[in-house]
């Protein structure tokens, strides 16, 4: 009877721990899907992301949900001709920083363009999830490049 109950506990616990886990804040949109657990780049990314893509035609247009204290490499989007990208905060609290400049604080109803070519990295808060729609601009031949993390010292001044 003892085995039974320990085994049965341990069971429960496993199972709390894997539902709080997948648990989310209550202020992420409810009308854009948090999406999947993010495998197309999330291996640029310092923590969890997710990514729904909303669409794949004309336009690529994801949303792009960030952990508390995930935020992606430096990266730049490369394009001869046109390109870039476009962020637009949704939920939560995040950052956007490019080279050479203060990150700036992205609050739900904050736009971001970014042209072509330009070294940046976003992501969340520390203490915050964080979400944005991702608009990429359509250019002539476009490629992104990975440039490694912010330092974590630097990260961990942001208020």
């Amino acid at each position: 009877m003892h085995k039974k109950f320990l085994s049965l506990l341990l069971i429960t616990v496993f199972l709390s721990g894997i539902a709080f886990a997948d648990v989310t804040p209550d202020y992420l949109s409810k009308i854009i899907p948090v999406g999947s657990p993010n495998t197309i780049a999330g291996e640029h990314f310092t923590g969890k992301s997710f990514l729904a893509p909303l669409s794949v035609e004309q336009v690529g247009i994801f949303n792009v949900t960030f952990e508390q204290g995930s935020y992606n490499e430096w990266h730049i989007h490369h394009a001869s001709k046109g390109g870039g990208q476009i962020l637009i905060a949704i939920s939560g609290r995040g950052y956007y920083q490019e080279e050479s400049k203060p990150a700036q604080e992205l609050k739900p109803g904050d736009i971001v363009n970014i042209p072509a070519n330009v070294r940046h990295w976003h992501g969340a808060a520390k203490n915050s999830w964080f979400q944005h729609i991702a608009v990429e601009v359509p250019g002539e031949n476009t490629s992104t490049t990975w440039h490694g993390f912010l330092p974590a010292e630097e990260y961990a001044k942001l208020k």
